[in-house]
């Protein structure tokens, strides 16, 4: 009997599995022919991917453990609180990260050969959310005497800042901006992220205490390394990337009205500017060039005016007063096809929403210019991509209006007063624990190291306070990072929170001898292997029969069309509320983790597979083995839904 159209696009798994995915073979076989394997399970934590996708390393897997109540908080915790802590191991920012991470966990996630990824940015927003609403607050670490220079108040900045006082240290921190938050705050729009909602996240760092702030300061020009040497026992490089870089084509440099994404953003984000060109051109395809042309058809342009709409980016001291605008005309180019455009999909399809015209797999080839040197327009042509490079195919010129052109195409460091810190891209070198090469004392993070991801930065800040970490305390940084670098769940510190830590064994007082083969004594986390530090598991390591279909709980959004969006700069996304996001977090499927679903106890034919009790159970302790009972058949292993279970006793 055929399938239905409607269960085959209601029921996507439907399509997700290979024939034959769904039939067992022999179990009589297993059972009976194979119960002389020498191999018994053992338990196996191992990283999912969508913690080996995430630059910051969170324990995603964990957090939504937590959110949906199968992992359970210490007595008199909650469990938003729990969550929060969980997640903020890594990351303190997540109400931000929930809201414009474009997330990478989410394309690796398994699920995606299900049905349809874990929505774990929107989770995230919750609990980020509900953090800033409950009022949790960080708490520092006892006070080694050290402290620590941050130059930079930014993502990595100010993470690193979180993680040093954690570790005890005091820091300063050196911004030349008004303001902290670098990127998040005066690169990012604030209808993606609320003002408010930045300011708590970084308050409550603040609020950690032994963290100094000196605003409107740059290193190099107000204040020399040398004198922060002299006062701080480390320093953090952390300052970003705030040179954007122009378009390669002639006469870049000389146009007035050519600028670039990073300082349009920045003149809009310090509240200066107010309004936009009449036709405003922007080239790039990634999130900052998105960010641009929303910025300006909501902005648009004030009618009759003689103003340059250049003026006020290029003139950080000039500002707009009280006006009225109209809508502009804005219109992105990219080099590659728009579903490969580098920027998040739903934001091209909110731009496209919101009146933005887009022109695809075009390069920009001249910039028309009139006789007093202006542009009134970009000339662009259809390309092909060759070993990387964009070539254009002669024939296909047009040109587009334009009274500013915006260009979105990268970044790279000011190191003006820096040099003896930049390498030939004008960037600062790293080592693979993110210090500075033969500047002993100096680390470094965030775009400064390479341009990337807010949580990239946020990622190398973590490493970075290790290292600093190390360096306080004997002068070296010798440690070993681990193969998969992210911040793992541990069953040792589970055991120890739940108080059930292993007994010491000394076979000189237990009275029991040499008990190195027991199963029985509770001197060891028995039948367990953490291999998390070095492999993330695989969809083909799961049994993925096991996951019914279940629809995302998707957030909603207030995007306003081409004819609302002039002056809508409230915020778009709407968090979850609690019941959706814990059902969303039931749709994790715990990868490398038992999530408690008693299938290797109920399919295990010699009942040698059995539930801890629950006095002695927590997360990852809530099957054990009893291996006189075992035939090493490997039921219990084909039927873990997670592939917790792994069948290496005895190897």
């Amino acid at each position: 009997m055929a399938t239905s159209s409607d269960e085959m696009n209601t029921k996507l798994s439907y399509r997700r599995f290979e024939e034959g995915d769904d039939q067992w073979g022999s179990w009589t076989d297993k059972i009976f022919n194979e119960d002389n394997s020498h191999k018994c399970p053992t338990y196996v934590n191992k990283t999912p991917p969508c913690q080996g996708s995430c630059p910051s390393g969170e324990d995603i897997r964990g957090w939504l453990a937590i959110v949906r109540e199968q992992e359970k908080p210490s007595e008199g915790v909650e469990w938003q609180e729990y969550a929060f802590r969980r997640s903020t191991d890594a990351n303190p920012f997540p109400s931000m990260m929930g809201r414009v991470c474009p997330a990478p966990c989410q394309d690796g996630c398994n699920r995606n050969e299900v049905e349809d990824f874990v929505g774990i940015n929107s989770v995230e927003m919750y609990i980020g959310d509900t953090a800033l609403a409950n009022g949790y607050k960080f708490e520092a670490g006892a006070s080694t005497g050290k402290k620590v220079a941050i130059i930079g108040g930014g993502p990595a900045g100010m993470a690193a800042a979180y993680q040093l006082r954690r570790k005890g240290h005091a820091v300063t921190i050196f911004e030349s901006l008004s303001d902290l938050g670098g990127m998040m705050r005066f690169g990012i729009p604030n209808y993606r992220i609320p003002r408010d909602k930045l300011g708590s996240e970084v308050q409550r760092i603040l609020d950690m205490g032994d963290v100094e702030v000196k605003l409107n300061t740059r290193v190099g020009k107000d204040i020399s390394v040398e004198e922060i040497e002299k006062g701080h026992d480390a320093i953090l490089w952390a300052i970003g990337c705030w040179t954007g870089r122009g378009l390669f084509v002639d006469n870049w440099d000389e146009t007035p009205n050519c600028v670039t994404g990073v300082d349009y953003l920045k003149a809009f984000n310090e509240g200066r500017m107010k309004a936009t060109g009449t036709k405003v051109v922007c080239v790039g395809g990634g999130d900052t060039s998105i960010d641009v042309v929303s910025v300006a058809r909501r902005l648009g342009h004030v009618e009759g005016t003689d103003e340059l709409p250049e003026a006020i980016v290029l003139d950080d001291a000039a500002e707009h007063g009280s006006i009225t605008t109209v809508p502009s005309d804005v219109t992105l180019t990219s080099l590659f096809p728009i579903d490969n455009m580098t920027a998040a999909e739903h934001e091209v399809k909110d731009a496209l929403h919101e009146g933005v015209t887009i022109l695809d797999e075009v390069m920009p080839v001249e910039i028309v210019r009139d006789a007093a040197g202006r542009a009134t327009g970009l000339k662009i042509a259809k390309c092909t991509m060759e070993d990387g490079r964009p070539s254009p195919v002669d024939g296909t010129e047009q040109v587009i209006e334009a009274d500013i052109i915006v260009s979105a195409i990268g970044q790279g460091g000011d190191m003006a007063g820096l040099e003896d810190y930049a390498n030939d891209h004008n960037l600062i070198d790293a080592d693979k624990h993110y210090q500075v090469p033969n500047k002993a004392g100096h680390f470094v993070a965030g775009d400064i190291v390479r341009p990337h991801l807010l949580t990239t930065a946020i990622g190398q800040a973590s490493i970075a306070a290790d290292s600093i970490d190390d360096y306080l305390d004997d002068g070296t940084v010798n440690t070993r990072r681990p193969k998969v670098d992210v911040h793992h769940f541990d069953l040792e510190d589970k055991l120890e929170e739940a108080g059930l830590s292993p007994d010491d064994f000394d076979p000189n007082t237990t009275g029991e001898g040499d008990m190195r083969g027991t199963f029985l004594g509770n001197w060891a986390i028995h039948n367990y292997e953490d291999r998390s530090y070095a492999e993330i598991i695989k969809n083909d390591e799961l049994f993925l029969g096991h996951f019914e279909f279940h629809e995302r709980n998707h957030r909603k959004e207030e995007v306003p069309s081409s004819d609302e969006v002039l002056g809508h700069f409230h915020e778009r996304l709407i968090c979850l509320e609690e019941e959706r996001a814990q059902d969303e977090a039931k749709r994790c499927m715990s990868c490398g983790m038992c999530f408690e679903c008693d299938n290797c106890v109920i399919y295990c034919p010699q009942d040698a597979v059995y539930r801890v009790k629950k006095t002695e159970a927590t997360t990852g302790r809530y099957v054990a083995t009893d291996y006189s009972r075992c035939i090493g058949c490997h039921i219990c292993a084909d039927v873990c839904p997670t592939g917790y279970i792994k069948m290496g006793m005895g190897e």
